[in-house]
């Protein structure tokens, strides 16, 4: 079977209401989480997707037992530091930083060697940022200068610690977080801002945090040691995957779309606040909490006109994982964009600054690219009509996915690889866009 999509027409207007598959960073955290519990955790609408199915079976190689049905999934906790393993056995986190950066935290109290490894993307990507935290509890770590492959030994006594997170990673946060959980003591972590989750859902399970908001940090306190009761969670639409669906009907003149029931966290809808800011107008509505998460519809109708933007630093870490897509807002914006302080996102899957740079100059747009910024030359007037080949991206998801929206939104011929690529973060996203009307070859 062929592992590329053809485009060759722009998507019509389209008037529809849609729901995306649930959140991918809460349906990793619910089952890492969810692993240290004592009794049965319930899950309803969990994301079926590779970094989430690859999570479970992280879990049941140490000792969790787990059973996933077509509407929930249903987890068997023993309690803090109840893994039990064979010796010396191998996890494979696949293409998930999330995975790979937070299961280490829950090996601080590994009696045997774990060896952590992943897809050729994730071997290339930084874990220093949680080694050396994680080494400061007590735990023996090996690492291939800072990637992986990752080998953890963990200690029968770790040590609480004070910690400066300066990246704005909440990957790093969380992954100290749950390290403190297995702790006993008070660890206080000095954070960069950034996405929330992991302290919204201590909160709600009651565990001893203390979060403390810093005109530019959190200060978070944790007493480890306290037990996790079972809970159950109904998780709510991802952003992230709804911010395809946001850009295509925006650049779609005289389309409109509600989507349902997504989570609009305040930490990760930096998107919808610098789209707002780019003139377009995205309906927040039905708002409501659940479980410390805020959760509505969004309502967006296309358009023609966009304004450039000097994108503020301080909504960077609010919408890392969308400025592919925000990019093609600024390739039709009647002036210069301007995008700075993104060196983390060239620490993604793949080099996305780069990908974002090529991508428009592929469609025609001029940008001045350095090592962490971009200038973007927008053209209100763009229209594609040349042949576009997109390949060699680390099977990047996000970068077909983006690969994808401009194809149908600027017009030309596509050929796009790795369409595969969807399986790790949105295993739906073809057909979801084929129900607005899009057409592939």
């Amino acid at each position: 079977m062929k592992n590329f999509i053809q485009i060759s027409n722009p998507i019509k207007p389209f008037n529809e209401t849609i729901k995306i598959e649930g959140d991918k960073s809460l349906s990793i955290r619910w089952a890492l989480l969810a692993s240290q519990a004592k009794g049965k955790s319930k899950c309803v609408n969990l994301l079926k997707s590779e970094d989430v199915i690859n999570t479970l079976k992280c879990l049941k190689e140490l000792g969790v037992k787990y059973k996933l049905k077509k509407s929930s999934c249903e987890i068997i906790g023993k309690g803090l530091n109840s893994f039990i393993y064979k010796k010396n056995i191998t996890l494979n986190a696949g293409n998930s930083g999330t995975l790979g950066r937070l299961i280490l935290g829950l090996l601080i109290h590994a009696k045997k060697k774990v060896t952590i490894i992943g897809d050729p993307s994730l071997s290339k990507r930084d874990f220093k940022r949680v080694i050396d935290p994680l080494e400061k509890f007590g735990a023996k770590i090996k690492s291939n200068l800072g990637k992986l492959p990752i080998t953890i030994k963990g200690t029968n006594y770790p040590k609480p610690i004070r910690y400066h997170e300066l990246r704005g990673s909440a990957q790093c946060k969380s992954s100290i977080m749950l390290a403190a959980l297995n702790t006993k003591g008070k660890t206080i972590i000095n954070a960069k801002k950034s996405r929330n989750h992991t302290e919204i859902l201590f909160k709600n399970l009651k565990l001893p945090v203390n979060v403390i908001k810093k005109k530019n940090y959190d200060l978070i306190k944790i007493n480890g040691g306290k037990d996790i009761k079972s809970f159950n969670y109904n998780i709510p639409s991802d952003i992230s995957s709804s911010s395809f669906f946001i850009v295509l009907t925006a650049l779609s003149k005289n389309s409109k779309l509600t989507i349902r029931n997504v989570n609009v966290n305040p930490s990760r809808i930096g998107i919808l606040e610098i789209l707002k800011i780019m003139g377009i107008k995205i309906i927040i509505k039905n708002i409501k909490s659940y479980k410390g998460e805020k959760v509505a519809d969004l309502f967006i109708r296309g358009k023609d006109v966009f304004k450039p933007i000097n994108c503020p630093s301080k909504l960077n870490s609010a919408a890392i994982d969308e400025f592919l897509l925000i990019f093609l807002i600024a390739a039709k914006a009647d002036g210069i964009s301007y995008f700075k302080n993104l060196s983390e996102l060239n620490k993604k899957e793949s080099p996305r600054l780069i990908w974002g740079s090529k991508i428009l100059n592929k469609m025609g747009i001029k940008t001045i690219l350095k090592k962490d910024s971009i200038k973007i030359y927008g053209n209100p007037n763009l229209k594609v009509k040349k042949n576009i080949i997109i390949k060699n991206f680390l099977k990047d998801h996000r970068v077909f996915m983006s690969s994808v929206i401009a194809a149908l939104a600027f017009g030309g011929n596509w050929k796009i690889f790795d369409k595969d690529s969807v399986k790790t973060s949105f295993p739906t996203f073809i057909s979801k866009i084929k129900s607005l009307g899009a057409e592939f070859n």
